[in-house]
């Protein structure tokens, strides 16, 4: 593995966090949100990672231990955005005009806290990528200083 696959990897964590951060923030926007274009409630979107890869962590660090093994650089990617199935809110409001007839109003299945909490995961894993690959660089830079 190279350093350059190093890099590479951590830039595969930031499109990643970046791609989950936007669509908490998306989900955070539409918490409210009672008639979305569809005339049902917003429905709270998850995004789905892949490790990228063929080799489980256990077997890929055992290779480039031994260095007898090439070892393809790995990473994440998004497999897709999804919506959550958990079903809609409903809050009695009989004065709400989006109420139905027995005075509950729908509301999305977003959770404010569920997508702080999220948030400020996406936000340290996004900041471990950009320590890695800080680490990377200087480990590249301390290699060129070497062999000059």
């Amino acid at each position: 593995m190279s350093l350059f696959d190093a890099i590479s990897i951590a830039g595969s964590g930031l499109s990643a966090q970046r791609i989950r951060m936007d669509v908490t923030a998306e989900n955070l926007a539409n918490a409210d949100t009672t008639r979305a274009a569809n005339g049902q409630p917003y429905q709270r979107q998850e995004v789905r990672l892949q490790a990228v890869g063929s080799k489980a962590f256990n077997t890929a660090l055992s290779g480039a231990i031994q260095q007898g093994e090439e070892v393809a650089p790995g990473g994440v990617r998004v497999t897709g955005i999804i919506a959550d199935k958990t079903p809609d809110q409903q809050v009695y409001d009989p004065g709400n005009p989006e109420a139905d007839a027995r005075g509950y109003v729908k509301l999305p299945n977003v959770s404010t806290v569920t997508e702080m909490t999220d948030l400020i995961t996406e936000q340290q894993s996004y900041q471990s990528d950009v320590t890695a690959m800080q680490t990377a660089k200087s480990m590249f830079s301390s290699m060129l200083g070497v062999l000059k």
